[in-house]
């Protein structure tokens, strides 16, 4: 071995070095770290102080990051740091220290509390197996570090002792980012769960979200009208994922069913212009998991505005830099989002920055998306530390949307944090009627979270309910580029708000029904024609899609025995006028068109003609949204579907696949196996 040392010191000129090597070589030399750092925490068999494996601890230090950065780019921090790690590799070995196997997977103390002082940092999410990110683009500029390895620098900085980091690369500026036209194999991601993710248990300890019930079996005999707010939220599906990626069941808790459906985008029939801002499409079919039963797929396409007819924005990114976000999932990969946002943006559009810690703080006042290095380098300086004054960030984001209010524009402030708001306003009521407060100046609420072990899901939903806005969870990049940039449409531009949907049942037709999801969003029957009362919104382009479970009469599957001085339709009201007697259901949607303050009414009646007797003759995306409502009722708990087997879950949802272009839905069928594999554990 020396004598190849030798021969790398004597080489000359040295070999040029790709960004491969570099890469490499970093790589070895923080895995060399960390392992020092954990040998360093076990007994010896030396009683000497001063150890060999303590030399590379000497040699890596703080001071040669911040004051020797120049060496990373060079072939001689190649030709250094691979020998060092080489040399503490041998005096790993030497001294029957653990293998790499043993820290690949350490001992359950190192895996515990951290010692005081000592900063723990999670892993990075891996990027969706359909993303691709092009590192080495020819680009003849300076190679510039990653925003995720400026963060972990700049960690490494504001740290007493070393942390263990890992870097993630984020694509630099001019490196394009793509999505594969062929969704590669999620089986890679499947093959990085670890042995002590497995054993997590269902969700992570800090993560907050709401208490609910599931939505119980009603009777049309009592309750003939079921009425709810439309959601477009995300984020329930994006944690899952996560969840389940990492290797264990999510918490019930955070399954919202509506939010998994309504994740993926559906080739529902659109309406023709924006006069009609939605078209409902409503269709019946049997039910996979009960043949007593039947499915009522309620349907809704928005209508989808072009980029030359799309109002210009203005928006203001109110960024979460407390010490909380300060993990490799967090901040740094919410800079990189935000970086793709900024490239989506027009010139007429307008970009303020405002981050809260201690106190909140402008970082970027109003300016024009035309002068994009201005924004990106904005967004570069962030860093987290302090506490989180969560409500003065919100209320200086409010005071700069309204400096540069656009009065036939879009007003928005897009919130990204891990939810945690623990110094001023906290409680969700008080949060709740600030936004509300807020809200009726036409400046809206988004809310992007981040994170896990922090997370404030509840809260989170809360303020974006109240501020006529949307909430997803970034977990990966690919899910950046889905949101912000693939979809930025539906999120930024509204076509119809306070969206709410009544359904009356037909006591003739049907005895009981159930709502699958919008637990969160039930409204009171008489909330429906009161324009006072607030619902979700429609974003150009969006699919909004709820399902019923109906029981028919006489069915075997009805649960509810008949009321004894009551006997169905002999005690029904009259038909109105117009009202005709083979009707299932009628639906009935209100919404109001932006800058209306009065609803319009939009109806659909519901017979046999919007029937098929069989699921395999119902549309695709009929029967890749009743797969998906059906593993988010299996994750969340719900019984009337815990006999019906993953497998068909996988089935009913590869048979309904079609036209995939980003993997979606194969990426949805990995998961279904994965919550058969820990069901089964």
């Amino acid at each position: 071995m020396t004598d190849e040392f030798e021969n790398l010191r004597n080489l000359a000129p040295a070999p040029p070095s790709s960004a491969s090597a570099r890469a490499r070589a970093v790589s070895s030399a923080m895995e060399a770290f960390d392992g020092a750092e954990i040998i360093s925490s076990r007994t010896q068999g030396k009683s000497d102080a001063r150890r060999q494996s303590s030399i590379l601890n000497r040699i890596w230090s703080l001071n040669m990051i911040t004051r020797h950065r120049y060496l990373a780019g060079s072939a001689l921090a190649t030709l250094l740091l691979v020998p060092s790690a080489t040399y503490l590799a041998f005096e790993v070995m030497r001294s029957n220290s653990p293998t790499i196997a043993d820290l690949a997977s350490p001992a359950p103390e190192v895996l515990g509390k951290p010692e005081a002082g000592k900063q723990e940092i999670s892993e990075p999410p891996a990027p969706s197996p359909n993303f691709r990110m092009n590192f080495d683009s020819g680009n003849s500029e300076p190679e510039r570090l990653s925003d995720a390895a400026v963060a972990s620098r700049e960690l490494l900085q504001q740290s007493s002792e070393p942390a263990r980091i890992t870097e993630h690369p984020a694509p630099r500026p001019s490196a394009p980012v793509t999505m594969n036209a062929a969704p590669a194999s999620m089986g890679e991601q499947r093959a990085q769960i670890m042995p002590d993710q497995r054993n997590n248990g269902s969700k992570q300890p800090g993560d907050r979200f709401a208490n609910r019930e599931t939505n119980p079996v009603k009777s049309v005999a009592t309750e003939p009208v079921s009425t709810f707010s439309i959601d477009v939220d995300t984020a329930s599906y994006a944690y899952v994922r996560r969840s389940l990626m990492q290797g264990h069941l999510p918490d019930p808790d955070s399954v919202r069913v509506e939010e998994m459906v309504n994740y993926f985008p559906y080739d529902w029939p659109r309406p023709q212009s924006a006069d009609a801002p939605f078209r409902t499409t409503v269709t019946v079919t049997p039910t996979p998991w009960n043949s007593g039963t039947r499915l009522m797929n309620v349907a809704i396409k928005g209508y989808e505005l072009t980029p030359a007819v799309a109002p210009p924005s203005n928006l203001v990114f109110l960024i979460d830099v407390s010490g909380s976000m300060n993990a490799p999932d967090k901040l740094p990969l919410l800079k990189s989002a935000f970086r793709l946002l900024v490239g989506k943006l027009r010139p007429q559009d307008k970009v303020s920055i405002v981050t809260y810690s201690g106190a909140a703080g402008t970082v970027l006042e109003p300016t024009s998306a035309s002068e994009r290095e201005k924004i990106l380098n904005a967004i570069d300086t962030l860093k987290p530390g302090g506490s989180t004054a969560g409500a003065e960030g919100i209320d200086a984001a409010y005071r700069l949307a309204r400096q540069a209010f656009m009065k036939d524009g879009i007003n928005r402030v897009m919130l990204a944090t891990d939810g945690d708001f623990n110094v001023g306003a906290s409680s969700g009521d008080e949060l709740k009627r600030l936004i509300e407060d807020r809200r009726r100046d036409g400046i809206y609420l988004s809310v992007l979270g981040f994170g896990q072990g922090n997370l404030n899901d509840d809260l989170m939903q809360t303020l974006a309910q109240n501020g006529n806005g949307t909430a997803a969870y970034i977990d990966t990049l690919a899910e950046a580029q889905k949101a912000l940039v693939d979809e930025v449409g539906s999120m930024l531009f509204p076509i119809a708000k306070d969206v709410k949907i009544q359904v009356e049942f037909n006591p003739d037709k049907i005895a009981e029904y159930r709502l699958i999801g919008y637990e969160t969003r039930a409204l009171k029957r008489e909330d429906f024609n009161n324009d006072r009362i607030d619902a979700g919104d429609i974003g150009s382009g969006h699919s909004v899609t709820a399902i019923y479970e109906v029981t028919p009469n006489g069915s075997a599957s009805v649960l509810n025995d008949p009321l004894r001085y009551q006997s169905g339709s002999k005690t029904a009201p009259a038909p109105l006028p117009g009202q005709a007697s083979d009707e299932l259901a009628f639906v009935k949607i209100r919404f109001k068109q932006p800058g209306v303050g009065t609803s319009k009414l939009v109806t659909t009646p519901v017979t046999d003609a919007n029937a098929v007797n069989q699921m395999g003759a119902a549309p695709a995306d009929v029967r890749f949204a009743t797969a998906v409502a059906a593993l988010g009722q299996k994750l969340g708990g719900t019984p009337a579907i815990e006999d019906y087997a993953y497998g068909s879950i996988r089935d009913l949802a590869r048979g309904a696949r079609g036209n995939d272009p980003f993997g979606y839905r194969s990426e949805f069928e990995t998961l279904v196996d994965l919550a058969e594999a820990l069901e089964k554990r």
